[in-house]
């Protein structure tokens, strides 16, 4: 096609020769017609390709409000974290100088050493799960030349991806075994860090569950003395008293001013009530909802299975199921077996020390490559 430029003049020429010459002949000639067909594809290739489909459309469409939610969610990540990091010292704050002198002067021995013992312990999982899960890399494929496996290369990156391998747009890189990106941790759950992540958050419901069941009669004592003082505000006895007040005898002889009797209650008395209603509300809440969240995670663990690929296996599923055929997840190996490789359990004092005490241990393997058939047998003997 070197000669396109040069001979626009000539082929309109042609054209109208042709045309003129040949009116009963309505068919173009062949090389006119390899011509259009040419630009016709240069044409279609600047917008469509064999690609193209309605996810791509759909991507394409919303790129700017996806770019805008990563890069917000950026931004915000840093406050996100100082937002659990104050509501959780608010807590304990509450917890040390308002509830521990009253469980110290009301309750036995016995359930003093317990919730000292238990609520100490759960703290101690919660901030030591936290910390790991925001400072801990998730894990990342290598970029340079190697003879790691792979299943596809990554549009953004240009680098290779391993199995269970996703790009972050918020982190802007890809991330082994990704699971999501959480703005509470600033930072991608994948490979390295979804044990403390879900740790955290196991611990941290059992945390505000832990204190909305033990704080629910504290919270309806306080609730109801802050009523009763609300009645005893509006019901308080006595009037105002102006300049006219001598004259018409509101005040007796001699007195020139009125004192309102002091309150019933002490300003400390009703710092101490609303902070115990807002304790348990806030406990309450969260316990509910990221319980709700550790429930899903234990069920995609058991599964053997990301957030991500719960819906890429959904997909597989549906679309195998048109084929008349069952859609297996090749990294599911069993119930207990998940929970294991989880965890990082190979022998029965692992349950105590890698699960129910602090403990930095490195994942089952190294996130670049996995057995993709089921194990039917132990992988542990636990």
């Amino acid at each position: 096609m070197r000669w396109w430029p040069s001979s626009v003049l000539h082929l309109l020429c042609c054209l109208r020769l042709r045309v003129c010459t040949r009116r009963g002949r309505s068919r173009l000639p062949s090389w006119l017609r390899e011509m259009w067909a040419y630009v016709r594809l240069l044409v279609q290739s600047l917008y469509s390709n064999s690609l193209t489909n309605s996810d791509v459309v759909f991507d394409s469409v919303f790129e700017p409000v996806f770019w805008t939610v990563d890069h917000i969610t950026r931004w915000f990540g840093m406050v996100f974290v100082c937002l659990v990091v104050i509501l959780t010292s608010s807590i304990l704050l509450i917890a040390y100088a308002v509830l521990l002198p009253m469980v110290l002067n009301t309750y036995s021995p016995v359930w003093i050493a317990w919730h000292l013992c238990y609520g100490h312990w759960n703290l101690v999982m919660i901030v030591f799960h936290y910390y790991k899960a925001t400072k801990t890399s998730p894990g990342y494929p290598p970029t340079v030349k190697n003879d790691i496996p792979f299943v596809s290369v990554c549009k953004k990156c240009i680098i290779p991806k391993p199995a269970r391998t996703h790009h972050c747009g918020i982190c802007n890189r890809c991330i082994l075994k990704m699971d999501h990106h959480c703005p509470w941790l600033n930072n991608c759950v994948g490979h390295f860090n979804h044990r403390y992540f879900f740790s955290f958050c196991l611990f941290m419901t059992l945390g505000c569950v832990y204190c909305s069941i033990s704080g629910r009669n504290l919270f309806l004592d306080a609730y109801s003395a802050l009523e009763r003082f609300k009645h005893m505000d509006v019901e308080k006895p006595g009037v105002p008293v102006t300049g006219m007040g001598l004259l018409i005898g509101i005040l007796p002889p001699g007195q020139t001013s009125y004192q309102t009797p002091p309150a019933p209650y002490t300003f400390k008395e009703k710092v101490i009530h609303k902070s115990i209603i807002y304790m348990w509300v806030l406990t309450s809440t969260v316990g509910v909802a990221l319980g709700g969240l550790t429930i899903w995670h234990a069920v995609l663990i058991s599964r053997g299975e990301t957030s991500i690929e719960r819906h890429i296996n959904s997909k597989e599923t549906k679309r195998m199921a048109k084929r008349g055929k069952v859609y297996r997840n090749p990294f599911n190996y069993g119930r207990l077996n998940n929970w294991k490789v989880f965890f990082g359990v190979e022998k029965k004092s692992h349950w105590v020390t890698r699960v129910l005490l602090p403990s930095g241990h490195v994942p089952h393997s190294d996130g670049l490559t996995w057995d993709i058939f089921p194990v039917k047998k132990e992988m542990v003997p636990v």
